[in-house]
C-alpha cells in the first residue's frame, strides 16, 4: 500500500518560487498516474496538475499552465511540483494524490474521485 507525504510548502512573496515534493512509500508508485490538487480557505479542492506513470505526459489546470511543472522520479518514489511566478491566489494547502486505477493515461485525471489515496497536505502562502 502506497503512502504519500508532502513537503516543501512555506511562505513566499509574489513572483517567487517553491518546489513541492511528495514522497511515496511502497513498490507500486511507478505504476500510477499521480496528481497535485489544492484547497484554498472556503473553497473546494481543485485540480492543479497530473502526470502519467512514466512521466512522459502531463496535464495542467489553466490557472497554473506555464508557471507550474509537475515531474516524477520513479527511482526515488517521489513526485514534484515546481511552482514559479507565484501569485497570492495560489495560496492554498497542496495535496498529492494517487489515481485509483492502474496504467491509465493522464487524460481524464482531473476529477477528485479518480484518486483513492491522498497525502496530508502542505501549506503554500504567497504574500502580495
Amino acid at each position: 500500500q502506497v503512502q504519500l507525504v508532502e513537503s516543501g510548502g512555506g511562505l513566499v512573496q509574489a513572483g517567487g518560487s517553491l518546489r513541492l515534493s511528495c514522497a511515496a512509500s511502497g513498490r507500486t508508485f511507478r505504476l500510477y498516474v499521480m496528481g497535485w490538487f489544492r484547497q484554498a480557505p472556503g473553497k473546494e479542492r481543485e485540480f492543479v496538475a497530473a502526470i502519467n506513470s512514466s512521466g512522459g505526459s502531463t496535464d495542467y489546470a489553466d490557472s497554473v499552465k506555464g508557471r507550474f511543472t509537475i515531474s516524477r522520479d520513479n527511482a526515488k518514489n517521489t513526485l514534484y511540483l515546481q511552482m514559479n511566478s507565484l501569485k497570492p491566489e495560489d495560496t492554498a494547502v497542496y495535496y498529492c494524490a494517487k489515481r485509483r486505477r492502474l496504467g491509465f493515461a493522464v487524460v481524464g485525471s482531473r476529477p477528485l474521485e479518480e484518486y483513492d489515496l491522498w497525502g496530508q497536505g502542505t501549506q503554500v502562502t504567497v504574500s502580495s
